[in-house]
């Protein structure tokens, strides 16, 4: 007997443990529906007007929220299965394994395919620990996307990011102080905002909200 090569913690006599080869496979059971949830985050939507401030030019923001595209991209999601996938293959001596398709249909096949082989997987398979760990790591990284922190845990939200590309179109996006970060960047455009500019960045965020609603001037 020795121990998981996941948790660490419970005896097997393979290479995982019962507890974390079922969990192995409600992960990879959800591949598929995690990759679908990440469409809804690739539209910028969270871009603001162009009547927001105006500051330091940055680089233009981009196209579509970076850390959902890396996922949905070659190297995210059908990436990681597909090359444990054709590890797994290899060490088992079959031929390797149909990649091609739509990457819907390839996250699907990966996924099953790995699911199907987990019995031998966890009982005799040396890289079972590193790969039901990176496939623990990649649940964790779409769902910290699709189902973000409780709010407490999202900082402390200062208003909208008024930082302008060259362009002059501004950035908009949700501006939050995190516990422990020294300066206040923006998760969408990446402009940084160190200690020494936040007195600055509060009153322009106020002028820009006031002209965003005339109202709020009045009041």
């Amino acid at each position: 007997m020795t121990d998981c090569l996941l948790c660490e913690r419970n005896e097997t006599d393979g290479y995982l443990c019962p507890e974390c080869t079922r969990a192995t496979a409600r992960r990879l059971d959800r591949m598929p529906k995690l990759y679908d949830a990440l469409a809804a985050f690739l539209p910028p939507g969270a871009r603001g007007s162009a009547q927001y401030g105006r500051t330091q030019a940055v680089d233009a923001p981009l196209p579509a929220y970076e850390p959902a595209l890396t996922l949905r991209g070659p190297g995210g999601i059908v990436g990681i299965l597909e090359d444990w996938r054709s590890a797994m293959h290899a060490d088992r001596n079959w031929s390797a394994p149909d990649c091609s398709g739509l990457t819907e249909r390839r996250v699907v096949r990966a996924a099953r395919a790995l699911s199907m082989n987990l019995d031998w997987v966890a009982d005799s398979w040396p890289a079972a620990g590193a790969f039901a760990e990176e496939i623990r790591d990649l649940e964790r990284d779409v769902a910290s996307i699709v189902n973000p922190p409780a709010p407490a845990e999202r900082g402390r939200r200062l208003g909208a990011c008024p930082a302008a590309d060259p362009s002059g179109n501004i950035c908009g996006a949700v501006l939050r102080h995190y516990p422990g970060e020294k300066a206040v960047t923006c998760r969408w455009c990446g402009c940084a905002f160190p200690p020494a500019t936040w007195t600055g960045l509060k009153e322009l965020i106020k002028r820009d909200e006031q002209e965003e609603e005339p109202w709020l001037s009045a009041s």
